[in-house]
């Protein structure tokens, strides 16, 4: 199916390519002939899932960059990167961030809030500051965000 599936010759970033969510994404996507580019911040992680997602594929085009899309710079640069390299972005699918709460509302830790406010605002904004103009600039640009703990 690789080449021929109802992404074929899309151009896909992932950020959180690393966690369980991650590598599904980047099989699904390879399978359904999108090129794919994940970004994690843990190297060794991220080169598993591209490896994997490689072999599940059938050997997709599939590629990795560590990256610190807490660092906004940094996610600017990979999105540069992806378009240089691939001539356009098609897609991001943002799976970064998680959830952290407690019993209730009321007993949530500001910790837990700090916590998110990192690892899902601030990547947020980053990546869809990063991959805007190249998301606009592709027939079918599309930024997708998924923060639930059952999509893993």
């Amino acid at each position: 199916m690789v080449g021929n599936g109802a992404l074929s010759g899309a151009v896909i970033a992932v950020a959180g390519a690393g966690g369980p969510a991650g590598r599904a994404t980047l099989v699904r996507l390879a399978e359904a002939g999108a090129t794919v580019v994940g970004a994690d911040n843990d190297p060794q992680r991220l080169s598993e899932a591209v490896d994997a997602a490689r072999y599940a594929s059938g050997g997709a085009t599939v590629t990795g960059d560590t990256v610190d899309l807490l660092d906004l710079q940094s996610t600017r640069d990979w999105a540069t990167h992806v378009e240089k390299d691939f001539g356009r972005v098609d897609g991001l699918v943002h799976l970064v961030g998680g959830w952290r709460g407690s019993e209730t509302f009321t007993k949530t830790s500001l910790d837990d809030w700090d916590f998110l406010e990192l690892l899902l605002v601030k990547t947020v904004q980053h990546t869809s500051l990063a991959f805007h103009e190249a998301l606009q600039r592709s027939e079918r640009g599309r930024y997708v965000l998924i923060s639930a703990s059952a999509a893993s």
